[in-house]
């Protein structure tokens, strides 16, 4: 164990901390939860950088860091599923997909003696939910301070576009507080799938058949 492993570990056990805060429906909680997944995005900066700076680079490391990443990320997102009733399921599925199958690229990635190739498009993307579920959790506490806001739900509109249109062109009072986390959500989903296909082009060598990489390297 090093400090940047610590670091990791500590993202991981803010979770379950985050997580009953954020399912109390008082601002103060609301805030403290803000408060801790703050508190666990800056591990995330901090863990790279001290592996960096103090040469603790592990092959451990280099495991557990994307996958305290994932475990707070995904936490937050189906806390949201929950919390407000315009986030679709297809959102963290298409996300949920995307971190399963970059596990397997992972898993494919060492039983072949290979490494996988990451690209600075997937640390943007990262950054990126970092920063849209601050803003959602922020959405959520003046959502609290100002009681609860009806939201006309569907169970028929899967997809929830047609929902959310509606609140948009409608004269509904504090809409685009109701609407944020959706486009949020949207946006967030959109550029994960667009990372797992990077991650997919990057790291395509890792699909095909051990022969026939053998026999190209050769040539």
């Amino acid at each position: 164990m090093n400090i940047p492993n610590t670091l990791s570990i500590l993202r991981i056990v803010l979770i379950p901390l985050f997580l009953y805060l954020i399912f109390i429906a008082r601002v103060e909680e609301r805030i403290w939860a803000l408060v801790v997944f703050i508190i666990a995005s800056l591990t995330d900066l901090l863990d790279g950088w001290s592996a960096r700076k103090l040469g603790q680079e592990t092959a451990l490391g280099k495991f557990l860091d994307p996958l305290a990443d994932k475990f707070l990320v995904l936490a937050a997102l189906i806390a949201f599923l929950f919390l407000d009733p315009l986030v679709p399921v297809w959102m963290i599925l298409v996300i949920i997909l995307r971190d399963v199958l970059l596990t397997l690229m992972r898993y494919i990635a060492i039983k072949r003696n290979s490494t996988l190739k990451t690209t600075r498009f997937g640390k943007v993307k990262t950054a990126f939910q970092m920063v849209s579920i601050i803003i959602i959790i922020m959405v959520l506490i003046v959502r609290s301070s100002m009681g609860h806001l009806a939201v006309k739900t569907s169970y028929d509109d899967i997809m929830k576009f047609n929902q959310v249109y509606e609140i948009i062109t409608s004269e509904m009072p504090n809409k685009w507080l109701i609407v944020a986390p959706y486009c949020l959500m949207a946006l967030v989903t959109l550029l994960t799938a667009l990372s797992g296909i990077r991650y997919i082009a990057t790291n395509r060598h890792l699909f095909l058949p051990s022969s026939f990489k053998k026999d190209k390297s050769k040539k």
